[in-house]
């Protein structure tokens, strides 16, 4: 089973409407058992990081995600919350990723929407996709480059497209609105 987790953040079923293309079945949840018993979790978001937290404590997700031992993808503001601190809101993360989250210079176009290049791919995730390749994103914070680093984009400034440690995966961009890459992302956090 592949548990989406629920917690009123953006793109829960723009993630499920992606696995059922690639013919798989998921559960949209925020019970604490069944995200547990799962044999992947997605960990999807779009919104504002202190509310999201505020409502992850609320079901005691903030509890439950770290400690997880199956594969989990987190995607765009799923990805900053498993960071150690955001500063939008001052939000203390997951703590997953001992990196924080800045917020893009407000000089330039921010926030940073649409397609844009990765390089420098180097996870499980990538799978049989080739370097220099583009993806969606949407996002007015960005990862500080890091050890867990798994692929770069360059916005403004160099920034985690992705990221791993141990079973936890993460992607600032959409995988579920990346068109064939997405896809093909997805297909191979599946495998794992």
């Amino acid at each position: 089973m592949i548990a989406i987790i629920k917690y009123n953040g953006g793109n829960v079923n723009s993630v499920q409407n992606a696995l059922n293309r690639l013919d798989v079945e998921s559960i949209i949840t925020d019970d604490f058992e069944l995200i547990q018993k799962a044999d992947k979790v997605i960990f999807p978001g779009v919104g504002e990081a202190s509310s999201t937290m505020e409502l992850l404590k609320e079901k005691r997700l903030d509890q439950l995600i770290p400690t997880l031992k199956q594969p989990v993808l987190g995607i765009c503001l799923g990805m900053q919350l498993m960071c150690k601190n955001n500063e939008e809101g001052n939000t203390e993360g997951l703590g997953i990723f001992d990196i924080n989250v800045k917020k893009f210079p407000s000089k330039e176009i921010v926030p940073h929407m649409g397609w844009n290049t990765i390089s420098g791919l180097k996870s499980s995730l990538f799978s049989e996709i080739n370097d220099e390749n583009d993806v969606y994103f949407v996002h007015s914070y960005y990862c500080e480059l890091s050890k867990y680093t798994t692929s770069v984009c360059d916005y403004i400034l160099p920034f985690s497209a992705s990221l791993q440690k141990d079973n936890f995966f993460a992607t600032q961009f959409h995988p579920e609105k990346s068109g064939k890459i997405g896809a093909e992302l997805l297909h191979n956090f599946l495998k794992l």
